[in-house]
């Protein structure tokens, strides 16, 4: 209906007939009605669930259209990994950032700390580039103002669209799942695609630091998970086939133990003796009393 009233609007300004003949004019209108027609019924077959005949409002703001979709978190905005997902093509369906959470992006962004101010600029930054990829991406202009905690807000917006939350906040995750929320964790995805590691197999790390038990040493592999490798104090700094023993999976993230073979631990013991060796030496050739 709209096409066609626009097209009579725009057959007036047509040059006429006396000077373009009647032919010519009358193509012209039959042009304009099926064009501007066929843009109003692509136009209708589009927004028809957002239309909305029954109010003074062409678009209304209660989206049914969103019901099911996904809410993003604050969290998972400076996480960043949405981004990298996003670009894999692996994320489909509609995807929504609600007012609230850009807002508290923002006083994030503006916070006189500035870890807390890059972290909040950083999650404005991924918000504008998951904007200009091919995700269905959309801001929900819907706030709850009797509601004062952010993540309230986000729970009662997602009983509201029946939506489900993506996050990797492990509290907002916990209180979710009570409220029989479904949440998507960023960090469950990131466990789910890291390479299998059975005990017994062999990993190869570099042991960066004492760890919390005796004789215990901290290194990582390439996608951030902690290996905690028994008997590797004595090899600090330097890169070893270690021994799975063990594997500890949380939401938090996995946790793999290992051991230092038999062979390296007698090498390991014989370097540090060695070591102590020659403190002794120069402690007793300075006349100081040997440390040990």
């Amino acid at each position: 209906m709209i096409g066609l009233v626009l097209a009579s609007l725009a057959s007036n300004i047509l040059p006429p007939a006396s000077l373009i003949g009647d032919a010519p004019r009358a193509t012209g209108i039959v042009g304009l009605y099926l064009f501007l027609g066929y843009l109003s019924t692509v136009f209708a077959l589009r927004y028809v669930e957002r239309i909305d005949l029954s109010s003074n409002r062409f678009l209304t703001a209660d989206e049914p259209r969103l019901k099911g979709c996904k809410l993003l978190d604050t969290s998972v905005l400076i996480d960043g990994r949405m981004l990298d997902a996003v670009k894999t093509g692996f994320m489909d369906g509609i995807y929504v950032i609600p007012k609230f959470i850009l807002d508290e992006l923002q006083n994030i962004a503006d916070s006189p700390d500035s870890s807390r101010r890059q972290r909040g600029r950083r999650g404005l930054d991924v918000v504008r580039a998951l904007k200009e990829t091919s995700l269905n991406l959309e801001i929900l202009q819907k706030d709850y103002p009797h509601i004062q905690a952010v993540d309230a807000k986000l729970i009662q917006c997602a009983k509201d669209y029946q939506a489900r939350i993506v996050t990797n906040d492990f509290n907002l995750n916990k209180v979710a799942e009570i409220q029989n929320i479904p949440v998507l964790n960023i960090n469950d995805l990131t466990n789910a695609l890291k390479p299998v590691i059975l005990p017994g197999e062999s990993l190869t790390v570099t042991v960066l630091k004492p760890g919390k038990e005796a004789g215990q040493g901290v290194g990582y592999l390439d996608d951030g998970t902690m290996v905690v490798v028994e008997d590797g104090i004595n090899h600090l700094r330097q890169e070893l086939d270690v021994m799975v023993t063990s594997i500890l999976q949380t939401t938090a993230g996995r946790m793999i133990f290992g051991r230092v073979p038999i062979e390296d631990v007698y090498s390991g013991d014989r370097q540090a003796a060695s070591l102590r060796q020659s403190r002794k030496v120069v402690d007793l050739e300075s006349g100081r009393e040997p440390l040990r």
